[in-house]
Formats: structure tokens, C-alpha cells, sequence
């Protein structure tokens, strides 16, 4: 519960530091390309879904060379096994596909470097740092629809490390359509610091292949980065002091 608190308590804060000044509303979403380290080794097949995300930002009304922002999203992270059998001639390949999700609200606090573009546009960089919540996976339903001789090689619900903590480094181009309303385009890669899944491991387990004998299910550390293309919506609030 402390660690809920404390994620409301660091986006209240960014955002109140926002409110007294020009703001630009920033409302995207688009395509994400996951990958995770399983052990030792990126092992696994991206997993190609989807983010949305709502952030508000500063505005210079003079230069607007750099700025804070706070995000919120949705984002799913994971990766994925893919393999096609080829199961003879005149005969249509067999493509089996299984993912390993995990649905998480995001919270990033960065900054963000502008440079001058062509017709009013803005290429920009920025860096942050993420704190996430896992709201759900798909791990249950996943290792329930298996052959029950391997899913105890599976991951499982009970090793979820639900808090999770990365960097976020985007670069893209800011476009005006208006005074008050513009458009984003982003590319954006998160790596994780921290584990998002911990399994240590367990000892003396029924062995599924070999009745009556006992095997070791070894240590398993999952860990996300993910690539997202973000097209974004900007809403401006211009304070003006007189």
C-alpha cells in the first residue's frame, strides 16, 4: 500500500510543479516492440502490442528550448515464442505462438532538450526515469493451457515482481498546427533497472517427464526492454503574466 502512495504522491508532485506555468497536454499512444533478458540471454521472440499515455509538460512562451514533464500510461511489456512447422508439401505451414504479458501503469518524470526545425517543427531528445505497477499478466492462463508435463517449467503468477523501476529515452519532432495544438511523433526505448520477474529456485519437485523421481526447477530473473512509436496529440496552455 506504501508503494501505491508513493507512485500518486511522485505524479502529484510533478504535476503541481506544471500547473502555475505554460503547460502542453500530451495525449498518445501507439505500437510497442517488447523484449526480455531471461537469465542470462534474450532467448525469446519480441512481443509486438500496444501503449497509451497521457502527459503534461512545461512551455517557454519565449524559447521553449527545454522542459519537465510528467506521464501516466498503459503499457504492455513481455516477449514472445514463435515457431512455424512445415508440415509437408501442398500442406499450409502450422505457426504456433505463445506471449508472456504483463500489463503495467507507468509513471515517468523527465526532461526533455528542443532544437529548432523547419516551419515551426522542433526535434527534440529526452530522459526520465519510470516506476511501474504490473495490473496483470497473462502467466496463468498462459502455463494453464499447456501440456501439463511442462508447465511447471512456466512462469508463474506467486514470482511477479508487481514494482518495477527503469530509465526512459525518447527522441523525435514536435509539429504545430495551431497556435494552441500541435503533434508528436516520438521512438522511444525503456530498459528496466530492476527485475520484473524473481524466481529462485525450487527443490525437490515431482518430475512430470520421469514418474516417481525428483527434479530442481532452476533460478529465473526476467527483465523488460521495450521500443515504442508514440503519436501524440499536444494541447497548449499558454499563461501569460501582464
Amino acid at each position: 500500500m506504501h508503494r501505491g502512495i508513493a507512485f500518486w504522491v511522485f505524479w502529484a508532485v510533478g504535476c503541481s510543479s506544471l500547473i502555475g506555468q505554460s503547460t502542453a497536454f500530451v495525449i498518445g499512444g501507439g505500437p510497442s516492440m517488447g523484449f526480455q533478458r531471461w537469465d542470462n540471454s534474450f532467448d525469446r521472440k519480441p512481443l509486438f502490442k500496444y501503449h497509451a499515455s497521457l502527459a503534461i509538460e512545461t512551455i517557454d512562451n519565449k524559447e521553449d528550448r527545454s522542459s519537465v514533464f510528467a506521464q501516466v500510461g498503459y503499457h504492455v511489456r513481455g516477449s514472445a515464442n514463435r515457431f512455424t512447422f512445415f508440415q509437408g508439401i501442398g500442406k499450409p505451414l502450422l505457426i504456433f505462438k505463445e506471449e508472456f504479458q504483463f500489463r503495467n501503469l507507468v509513471l515517468i518524470l523527465g526532461a526533455k532538450q528542443k532544437f529548432d526545425g523547419e516551419v515551426g517543427s522542433k526535434y527534440f531528445y529526452s530522459i526520465g526515469l519510470r516506476g511501474e505497477y504490473t495490473l496483470s499478466t497473462n502467466l496463468g492462463a498462459l502455463a494453464g493451457s499447456q501440456n501439463p508435463l511442462v508447465q511447471i517449467y512456466y512462469p508463474f503468477e506467486g514470482a511477479v515482481n508487481r514494482w518495477v523501476a527503469g530509465a526512459f529515452l525518447g527522441g523525435g519532432i514536435e509539429l504545430p498546427f495551431s497556435e494552441l495544438v500541435g503533434g508528436q511523433l516520438m521512438f522511444s526505448v525503456s530498459p528496466d533497472f530492476t527485475l520484473q520477474y524473481n524466481q529462485p529456485p525450487i527443490e525437490n519437485v515431482i518430475d512430470p517427464l520421469n514418474p516417481g523421481q525428483r527434479t530442481r526447477i532452476p533460478e529465473r530473473r526476467i527483465r523488460n526492454v521495450t521500443l515504442e512509436l508514440t503519436l501524440s496529440l499536444r494541447l497548449l496552455r499558454k499563461v501569460i503574466y501582464e
